[in-house]
């Protein structure tokens, strides 16, 4: 019989020289050494590998740690009760581990800024008990052969840490996050290994670098959106930009203001939720997603997008009106929610309400006003204000009606679509904030359905009016401050500091 000799377990660590903790005042100073951290650790993994890819074997294991923040603090601070975030609940000890402190610079200067000022305790800068996993160390488009892994004498994992999907979790914003006697409190929404799980998410998903994502995101349900989207951007691209710096399309395809785009996309085959990007200094700009059809998909491109922490997010969409007095082209603005999609069930139950959040409705309605010329009664003729309803059943009018039609007229449901609710619910998950304004494109309940050529006409006619809408409500986000936009509403007791 044939005895198979495994590899004897490896004994030895190799690690970077350990880290000395420092403590900072100053944001920009503590950001400065997260990066440089952050670097020497993930570059230790990438040169170990390539050593190890080269050779085929290795005598020792491989391990670097995420960076860590945290603070302590012995008293309640005096706060300025408007702020949602920016300070902690009470007296404790509270940390984060970071990663990709390059993408989040300007985000990590302002949340440590706040914290600092408001509590005048300084920040400690230092190395985590979290590896940091093999996958996560390469670089944006690393490009790894799959036959150096038939090269290796040994299993990767028995050489570097992998993801942990154990400890990769929404616990901490969901509010059911326990700490262990005499581990620090969460001081951010996610954990690096979270962060970086999503991150490489967003790039399979819409082909394109999360770099590239806006503070202020679009989705959509359907492609006319997007070609529309498109239209406009390279028009003002070619124009100077009107305002905005490039336009990113999938495969990281760049037009700057000021150059003429190339008419379609150079990638032969699209992603499953491909993201385009208007960007602005800052990430001020406008990220469009076209997440198909269904609340699976709004959920999957919504749990990634929510740890790039966007100022906002809302979804323009077709919907199926609900009333006799509606025509094809009203608008719906939602200001209430039947969930009915079931994919967040075990993350925010459906007894729990979502707000309309006033700055966000606001700036819709008011760009429906401006964009359509209408205002007052007027603009009642055309829009409609009420609860959607969001199903996961998208033939939902073959099932028997009177169980639906009963549940969508008590709840007084004016609209119906699949995607609104989980964006709206993620979105109060994540304290994101969110808001939704649709287009009527059908109305099954009264047989009024659309033929070829009336569809034709809808989209040439709706769809251009209803993005110029959604833009504009966008710029007027844009332009408030970032603690006015972020709702308390969204709050719950006991809160990270960091949004």
């Amino acid at each position: 019989m044939e005895h198979r000799i495994y590899p004897q377990p490896i004994q030895t660590i190799s690690s970077p020289e350990p880290f000395a903790r420092k403590s900072f005042t100053d944001a920009r100073e503590a950001v400065a050494a997260l990066k440089a951290l952050y670097e020497r650790n993930t570059a230790f993994l990438r040169d170990a590998f390539a050593q190890v890819a080269q050779d085929g074997e290795s005598d020792r294991r491989f391990r670097a740690f995420y960076p860590e923040i945290s603070l302590a603090t012995g008293s309640y601070a005096q706060i300025d009760t408007r702020l949602a975030y920016g300070h902690v609940a009470a007296p404790g000890v509270y940390a984060t581990t970071i990663t990709r402190p390059d993408l989040f610079e300007d985000y990590l200067i302002d949340q440590l800024g706040l914290v600092i000022r408001n509590h005048g305790v300084p920040i400690t800068i230092s190395e985590s008990e979290t590896p940091i996993p093999l996958h996560f160390a390469f670089l944006q488009d690393t490009y790894v052969e799959g036959s150096i892994a038939d090269r290796l004498k040994r299993p990767l994992r028995d050489l570097f840490d992998v993801p942990d999907l154990n400890a990769t979790d929404d616990h901490i914003v969901n509010g059911t996050h326990e700490a262990l006697p005499g581990e620090p409190l969460p001081l951010a929404p996610f954990t690096a290994q979270r962060v970086d799980y999503s991150l490489h998410r967003l790039s399979h998903y819409t082909a394109t670098a999360p770099a590239h994502f806006q503070n202020f995101v679009l989705f959509t349900n359907y492609q006319f959106y997007i070609d529309e989207f498109c239209a406009l951007a390279r028009e003002m691209m070619a124009e100077g930009g009107n305002g905005y710096t490039s336009f990113v399309e999938p495969g990281n395809i760049i037009t700057m203001a000021g150059e003429t785009s190339p008419s379609a996309s150079a990638l032969a085959r699209l992603p499953q939720m491909p993201a385009y990007h208007l960007t602005r200094d800052g990430h001020a700009g406008i990220t469009m997603v076209n997440i198909g059809v269904g609340p699976s998909n709004a959920k999957t491109i919504t749990d990634h997008v929510a740890v790039l922490r966007p100022h906002a997010w809302l979804m323009l969409g077709h919907c199926a009106g609900l009333r006799n007095t509606q025509a094809l082209g009203d608008y719906v603005l939602a200001h209430a929610y039947v969930r009915e999609d079931h994919v967040l069930d075990d993350d925010l139950p459906v007894w729990v309400p979502l707000p309309a959040l006033a700055e966000v409705q606001v700036a819709l309605q008011e760009a429906v006003a401006e964009i359509t010329g209408l205002s007052g009664y007027e603009l009642k003729r055309i829009m409609r204000t009420g609860t959607v309803a969001t199903i996961d059943n998208r033939n939902w009018e073959l099932r028997e009606q009177r169980g639906p039609v009963q549940r969508l007229s008590q709840s007084r449901a004016i609209a119906l679509d699949m995607e609104s609710a989980t964006i709206a619910a993620n979105g109060f998950r994540f304290r994101v904030p969110y808001g939704t304004l649709l287009c009527v494109s059908d109305k099954p309940l009264h047989g009024e359905l659309k033929l070829p050529g009336m569809a034709t006409d809808f989209y040439k006619r709706q769809v251009s009016q209803h993005l110029k809408i959604g833009m504009r409500a966008v710029e007027k986000l844009a332009a408030m401050p970032p603690e006015r936009l972020h709702s308390r509403k969204l709050r719950s007791f006991f809160e990270t500091a960091f949004q």
